[in-house]
């Protein structure tokens, strides 16, 4: 029943995530080792969206390691649960809860164990920023507690770069990429110290080509060029090599001379989903407090309020006319939202 529920949820989460993004790429899929423990490394800058593009692009389940502060709230953290998300804690949280992490990283190292996937965001924090940030030691002792359980397990480590066109606006563009797995075992060495510190910066390597990396020591300078010369952050590999040539040998992204279309839909969409948008503008967006969490507010409305307004207002629409009015509206405003999206 719990599988049932999991595949349900999924594929409904893959629907919204059609309607919301413009275009979803996802490339290097065939690179996760099938019947084999597995742990997905992905870069981390849009909050809960990366998690959920990766378990909607991934076969079968996964669980994810999570900051800990969206557990807050008890019926968040049950659903969260639910659909295989685990808690991890920073300092922010407060030091007496890091102690709970060794719990968490046993309870991920016995998955692993077990042959299963686990996905981490090693950099422990997400950051709009584009650049893979340095990565924290938790994923290092997730992988050698499962190589101290079983010395001679196969456990793959997966790197995985999430891009984005411009992670704050709605419809937005993304492509995740999957790289090469890594095996473990080449990282079992006596010094354990000098083996940590080799998996963090290959790790952090592997990522990083799979992802635009701007330098952190010029990287205001290094965004606004790339903006002016409008390259395509879905293509990482092209732009972190426009960035390595400094700019000499860059690739442009087309202007849409669609911009005046697109905006009418905005409007007409937003009109007549009003109340859904009226409560995103006046109630949600004004409370959030870090910018990395606004698509993925912004995706909890479009996906549980939005559904709850269309059938209210089908229901009104099939009692005062009839239920062909209502699905006419139905239709017509999934039609509008695909064109205002998609174009």
């Amino acid at each position: 029943m719990k599988l049932l529920g999991l595949y349900l949820l999924k594929y409904y989460i893959r629907l919204g995530l059609f309607f919301y993004f413009k275009k979803i790429v996802v490339s290097g899929i065939e690179n996760i080792p099938k019947n084999k423990p597995v742990l997905l490394l992905s870069n981390h800058q849009n909050a809960l969206l990366d998690a959920l593009l990766i378990a909607t692009s991934i076969k079968g389940y996964a669980h994810y390691l999570t900051r800990a502060g969206v557990f807050k709230n008890s019926f968040v953290s049950g659903l969260l649960r639910r659909i295989q998300l685990i808690p991890v804690y920073r300092i922010r949280d407060g030091y007496g809860n890091l102690i709970n992490n060794n719990e968490i990283f046993e309870t991920a190292a016995d998955l692993l164990n077990n042959g299963n996937v686990v996905t981490i965001f090693p950099e422990g924090s997400h950051d709009l920023v584009r650049r893979v940030r340095p990565l924290s030691k938790g994923f290092t002792r997730i992988v050698f507690k499962v190589l101290d359980h079983d010395p001679e397990s196969d456990l793959q480590l997966l790197p995985i770069g999430v891009n984005f066109t411009d992670a704050k606006v709605c419809p937005d563009s993304t492509a995740i990429y999957f790289g090469k797995p890594i095996a473990a075992m080449k990282y079992k060495k006596d010094d354990r110290n000098k083996a940590v510190v080799e998996l963090k910066r290959e790790m952090h390597q592997a990522i990083s080509q799979l992802t635009t990396h701007i330098p952190e020591d010029r990287y205001d300078r290094t965004l606004a060029e790339l903006n002016s010369i409008n390259v395509n952050f879905l293509n990482p590999i092209a732009v972190n090599k426009c960035i390595e040539t400094r700019f000499k040998s860059c690739e442009a992204k087309p202007k849409s001379r669609m911009n005046w279309l697109r905006e009418v839909l905005q409007f007409l969409l937003k009109l007549n989903l009003w109340l859904p948008y009226g409560v995103w503008k006046l109630v949600v967006q004004p409370k959030i407090q870090e910018v990395e969490f606004t698509s993925t507010f912004r995706f909890a409305i479009a996906i549980t309020l939005v559904p709850f307004f269309l059938i209210g207002i089908a229901l009104l629409l099939t009692i005062a006319f009839s239920y062909k009015i209502a699905l006419l509206y139905i239709i017509g405003t999934l039609l509008l939202a695909l064109l205002t999206i998609k174009i």
